[in-house]
C-alpha cells in the first residue's frame, strides 16, 4: 500500500468519527429545541453540522450520502430563513433522518452489501428522503436554451472581463443592515430586492462544459445587475496559469424580485463546481451571523467578512488602505497600536459591531480547535500498559536502594518516582472524559421512547463535566441505557394518571454525577410512583427466591429488583417484562468494581445510585499488611488511621465488632478472621477507618506500610464470584497485593446482622458466597 494510500484510509476513518460527532449533535440540537433555549444559534449549528457532513462526504465520492444530507441542509436553509418552522412532525422526521445518516455511514464502513439489508435501507431512505421534499417547495426544472446561454457579443455586454469590471459601482450592499420581516415562500414576492451575491467557482468548473459567464447571463433574465467584480486572488502569475483551471470568483449586486428558491436555478447545473453565497443586504445581522457560521476556516477578519456578505470586497481594500495610511502618518518616535480593521469599518459605518463580533469570536473557537489533536485509542491504551509497567519497575528500583542502604541511590530513586507520578498522572487524565457526552445521548431515547410509550417525560442533567476514564465511559453505557428505559416504564405514570395524584402531566428523569472519595457516583432518579418493597418481597415469595418464614430489611426488599429472573411487570413490552436485565446490569456494574443500590419512597420516586472508580488502571493505594499478606486500600477511600486497642479488638474469632470512636459507634472488620489468616498476632495493631458514600467502617490490619502507586491488574475468571476484593497489583519486590473491594468491605461491616460466619451475602444470589481467602 502506497503511502497516499494509507493518508486517503487515514483520512476516511477520521471522517467517520468526525460524522458520527456530527450526527450526534445534530440530534443534541434538535432534542434542545424541544427543550427551549436559542433558537437561532441551535438552528445555526443544525445546518451547519449538515452542511460540513455534505461537503466533507463529497470529498470522498459518497454521492448517495451527498444526496440525502443535501435534502437536510435544504430544509434547514427555509427554517433559517423563517420559511417553515420546527414542529414536533419536522423534529421526528430529523431525528429519523440522522437514523438513516448513521446507517448510511455503518453501510460505508462497513461494506455491507447483504441484498435484503440494502434493499430495507433503499426503501427507508426514501420514505424519509420524500418526507423531507414535502418541506421543500416544488421547483419546476427550467429547460435553458443554449443559444440563450451561449455568451456572445450581440447577446451580452458581459463578455470580457474588461467589460464586467468596468460596469458602474453603487455602495457595497453588505453595508445595509436593518432588520426586516422574513420573506414570503412564494416563487415570486412582486417585492423588488437587491441581492447580494458571492460566487466562486471551481478549478474544474471549465472541464465540465460549464461558463460562469454564462451563468451571469442568466441571472440578468431574473433582474438587473447593478455591480459585477471579478475576484481574481487565486488567479497565479502568467508563467503559472493553467487555462483549463477556472480560478475566478464574481461579487455581484442584482436587483429582483426573486425569491431565494428561484434565484438557486440559476446554479442547478453547476452546484457541484460553485460555492454560492446570497444575501439580502436588509436582512438582519443574526442573518450575516449565520451565513459567517457555515464558512469554512479561515484566520483573517477580513477575508471572513467579504465571504459572509457583510462588506464587499471594494470596501475592504478600501478599509485596509486607510489603515496602512493611519499606520503610516505615526512618528516611528511614538509606539502605538495599529488601529485594528474592525473597529475602522465599525466606525466608517460599513458594517455592524455585531457581525466584526461574531467574526472574532469564530476566529477563537478555530484557534481552540487548532489545540486539539485527535488519538486513537489503542495508541493510549498502550501507553498506560507501558506507564503501568514504569510504576511497578519504579517502586522495585526503590526498593533495591533501601536493601542497599545506598543513600544517593535512595534520594535517585526518590526523583524518578515522583516524575513518574507526574507522567502517571498526565497520561491517565488525557483518557479522562466528560460524562456529559454520555448522558446527551439519552435525549433520543428519552424522546422516542416516551413518544412510543404515550408518555411525557422531561429529562434533566447535572453535573454533565464530571471526569471519569473513558473506558469506564464505555462500559457504563449500557446498564445505564437499561436504567434510564426503566425508570420511563415502571416508574413514570401516564400523564392522565399523574394529573389524578396531583402531579405534572411531564414526568422528570434525572442523570447526575458527582465525585465523591475518588469515585463517580452516577444517579438516575425519577419522580414516578416508587417501588413497593413489600410488593416485591410477595413476589419473590412467590418465585421462590425468598423462603416463606425470611426477614429481609427494607433496603433488602428493595434490591430484590436485582435478583436474577425477576421481574413485576404484568406484560411483556419491548421495554421489560422477561424477567432479565437487572441482574445482569448489576453484574456490569460489579464487574467495573463498582456498587448499585436502589432507594424509593412509594408515590414519590426511585433512584438508582451507581458507584464506580474514576480510572480502571492506576490508583494511589495505601499499603497494608495482615499475616505475611500485603493488602492495597484506595487511598481515596481512606479516612485516618488509629491504634487499634486490644481491650476493643479481640480477634479470638470474632471477625467483626464495634468500637468507640470519639463519641460515635464505628463498626469494623477483623480482616484477620475475614482471610483466614492463621499467622501470630502482633502486640501492635491498627485500624484504617474507611468510607464508602456515608457509610464509615474499621478496618483492623497488623502494620501500616504506606503510600503505594497501584497499577491493577484483574483477577481471573475463577475469582471472578469473589467478595471483598477487586483486583491485584504487583509491588516493588514481586509478590503479589490484593486490591481490597471497600464497598463490599464497608458493607459487611454495617449490615452483619444478615450475614453468617465469614460470608458476605447478597440478596441476589441463590446461595451465600464466601469472601476471599
Amino acid at each position: 500500500m502506497s503511502s497516499n494510500d494509507e493518508e486517503f484510509d487515514e483520512s476516511l476513518s477520521m471522517f467517520y468519527v468526525e460524522a458520527r460527532d456530527l450526527i450526534q449533535e445534530i440530534e443534541d440540537n434538535l432534542l434542545g429545541l424541544e427543550g427551549g433555549g436559542d433558537a437561532t444559534e441551535t438552528i445555526g449549528a443544525l445546518f451547519r453540522a449538515a452542511h460540513t457532513i455534505k461537503g466533507t462526504a463529497g470529498m470522498f465520492g459518497m454521492d448517495r450520502i451527498v444526496k440525502f444530507t443535501h435534502q437536510i441542509e435544504s430544509v434547514m436553509d427555509r427554517v433559517r430563513n423563517g420559511h417553515i418552522k420546527i414542529d414536533i412532525d419536522l423534529s421526528t422526521t430529523l431525528l429519523k433522518s440522522t437514523d438513516i445518516l448513521s446507517a448510511l455511514f455503518d453501510q460505508a464502513e462497513q461494506h455491507q452489501n447483504d441484498p435484503a439489508f440494502l434493499a430495507k435501507l433503499d426503501a427507508d431512505t426514501q420514505v424519509i428522503y420524500d418526507k423531507l421534499s414535502s418541506y421543500l417547495p416544488a421547483t419546476k426544472k427550467k429547460n435553458v436554451d443554449k443559444k440563450k446561454v451561449e455568451t456572445t457579443s450581440e447577446q451580452s455586454s458581459l463578455t470580457s472581463t474588461s467589460e464586467i469590471t468596468a460596469l458602474p459601482t453603487s455602495p457595497p450592499p453588505g453595508d445595509v443592515l436593518e432588520p426586516e420581516e422574513p420573506e414570503a415562500p412564494e416563487a415570486e414576492t412582486g417585492i423588488t430586492d437587491t441581492w447580494y451575491l458571492l460566487l466562486r467557482f471551481g478549478d474544474n468548473t471549465y472541464r465540465h462544459g460549464c461558463d460562469p459567464l454564462s451563468i451571469i447571463q442568466y441571472l440578468q433574465n431574473l433582474g438587473e445587475i447593478l455591480t459585477c467584480r471579478v475576484i481574481d486572488d487565486r488567479v497565479p502569475m502568467l508563467g503559472q496559469l493553467d487555462p483549463t483551471l477556472c480560478q475566478l470568483g464574481f461579487e455581484l449586486a442584482l436587483r429582483s424580485t426573486c425569491d431565494e428558491a428561484k434565484l438557486n436555478t440559476a446554479f442547478e447545473f453547476v452546484r457541484d463546481d460553485c460555492e454560492v453565497h446570497m444575501i439580502l443586504p436588509k436582512r438582519s445581522v443574526n442573518d450575516f451571523v449565520a451565513q459567517l457560521n457555515d464558512l469554512p476556516t479561515d484566520s483573517r477578519l477580513g477575508d471572513l467578512l467579504v465571504a459572509c456578505g457583510a462588506v464587499s470586497l471594494e470596501t475592504m481594500q478600501k478599509a485596509l488602505a486607510y489603515q496602512a495610511t493611519l499606520a503610516s502618518d505615526h512618528s516611528s518616535a511614538v509606539i502605538t497600536e495599529i488601529t485594528p480593521l474592525g473597529t475602522i469599518l465599525i466606525e466608517q459605518k460599513k458594517v455592524s459591531p455585531e457581525v466584526v463580533e461574531a467574526v472574532l469570536e469564530k476566529q477563537g473557537k478555530l484557534r481552540e480547535e487548532a489545540r486539539f489533536v485527535r488519538v486513537p485509542a489503542d495508541k493510549l491504551d498502550h501507553l498506560i500498559n507501558l506507564v503501568g509497567e514504569l510504576v511497578i519497575c519504579g517502586a522495585s528500583a526503590s526498593l533495591r536502594a533501601v536493601n542497599l542502604h545506598d543513600q544517593p541511590m535512595i534520594e535517585t530513586t526518590q526523583q524518578i518516582s515522583g516524575l513518574v507520578e507526574e507522567i502517571r498522572n498526565g497520561t491517565l487524565s488525557l483518557r479522562m472524559v466528560q460524562i456529559g457526552d454520555t448522558f446527551s445521548r439519552y435525549r433520543r431515547v428519552v424522546h422516542d421512547t416516551a413518544s412510543a410509550i404515550g408518555k411525557e417525560i422531561r429529562l434533566e442533567i447535572e453535573g454533565s463535566e464530571t471526569e471519569l476514564d473513558k473506558s469506564v465511559v464505555e462500559k457504563i453505557g449500557d446498564p445505564l441505557m437499561h436504567l434510564v428505559r426503566n425508570s420511563m416504564d415502571h416508574g413514570i405514570e401516564p400523564p392522565d394518571v399523574r394529573e389524578a395524584l396531583g402531579k405534572p402531566r411531564a414526568g422528570t428523569l434525572l442523570l447526575s454525577a458527582r465525585h465523591d472519595s475518588g469515585n463517580i457516583v452516577i444517579r438516575v432518579s425519577d419522580d414516578g410512583k416508587g417501588i413497593d418493597g413489600d410488593v416485591l418481597l410477595a413476589k419473590a415469595r412467590e418465585k421462590g427466591l425468598v423462603g416463606a418464614n425470611q426477614i429481609l430489611s427494607e433496603t433488602d426488599k428493595l434490591n430484590l429488583i436485582f435478583a436474577a429472573g425477576f421481574s413485576t411487570a404484568e406484560k411483556i413490552t419491548n421495554l421489560s417484562g422477561r424477567g432479565v436485565g437487572m441482574d445482569v446490569v448489576k453484574q456490569n456494574i460489579q464487574a467495573l468494581r463498582g456498587s448499585v443500590d436502589v432507594k424509593s419512597v412509594v408515590g414519590m420516586g426511585t433512584t438508582i445510585e451507581i458507584r464506580l472508580p474514576l480510572t480502571l488502571a492506576i490508583i494511589d493505594g495505601f499499603l497494608v499488611k495482615v499475616g505475611k499478606g500485603f493488602f492495597v486500600i484506595p487511598l481515596l477511600s481512606v479516612v485516618e488511621c488509629i491504634d487499634a486497642n486490644p481491650e476493643q479488638v479481640k480477634s479470638s474469632g470474632n471477625w467483626a465488632g464495634n468500637l468507640n470512636l470519639r463519641g460515635k459507634v464505628l463498626s469494623y472488620l477483623e480482616l484477620r478472621q475475614v482471610f483466614e489468616v492463621g499467622e501470630d498476632v502482633p502486640d501492635r495493631r491498627s485500624i484504617v477507618v474507611v468510607k464508602n458514600g456515608d457509610s464509615y467502617a474499621g478496618l483492623v490490619v497488623d502494620q501500616l506500610v504506606g503510600e503505594y502507586q497501584t497499577v491493577i491488574k484483574p483477577l481471573g475468571k475463577l475469582f471472578k464470584h469473589l467478595r471483598g476484593i477487586s483486583g491485584s497489583t504487583v509491588l516493588g519486590s514481586g509478590e503479589v497485593a490484593l486490591i481490597l473491594d471497600v464497598p463490599a468491605l464497608v458493607k459487611l461491616a454495617t449490615e452483619r446482622e444478615n450475614l453468617n460466619g465469614s460470608v458476605l451475602m447478597d440478596v441476589s444470589d441463590s446461595a451465600p458466597t464466601p469472601v476471599a481467602h
